[in-house]
Parts: C-alpha cells; structure tokens; sequence
C-alpha cells in the first residue's frame, strides 16, 4: 500500500508531466504549422522518440516483472518520461521565434 504522501507526490508529478506534455504538443503543432524543413525534421524526431522510450518503457517493465517489483516501476517511468518531455519543452522553447 502507497503512504498517501508518496500518492500525492506521484500525482503532482503526473500533473506536471500532463502540463509539460500539453506544452510540448503546442510547441510542435506551431512548429509543424511553418512547413518547412526544421517542421519535417521534428515530425521525425517525435516518431523516433516515442518508439525509443515505448521500448525503454517495455524493458523496464519487463525487467520489474522479472524481479517481482512490478510496483516500484511506475515512478520510474513517470519520471523517465518527465525527463523527456522536460527535455523537449526547454529545446522547443528555445526555437520559438522571437
């Protein structure tokens, strides 16, 4: 059973990992709407990206499986993925046009 602090803690930081992704997501789109090459190169680094860490996900929760700690892994991976959308978020904004 979770300690209610460490539920908390975790859904703030699955709150925090929907903002950053919602931000992300708008970022592109702008980005994506200019059509030219800088658009096309982030529509490949996005697909290319999601298919890396949906294999990172599945390794990671293999792994757990494997050493019967299936319910330690979720944080993990909520905040690997907060890494990454982060990651985005400050590279996108630093693309923004002026």
């Amino acid at each position: 059973m979770m300690h209610p602090l460490h539920a908390f803690s975790l859904g703030m930081r699955l709150a925090r990992l929907g903002f950053d992704s919602q931000i992300v997501i708008a970022e592109r789109l702008s980005l994506m709407s200019r059509g030219d090459a800088g658009a096309g190169a982030e529509a490949v680094r996005m697909v290319s990206e999601k298919m890396l860490a949906a294999g990172e996900v599945h390794a990671r929760l293999a792994q757990a499986a494997a050493s019967g700690r299936l319910e330690q892994v979720g944080p993990e991976i909520i905040a690997m993925y907060g890494r990454k959308v982060g990651a985005n978020r400050r590279r996108l904004a630093r693309k923004r046009p002026k």
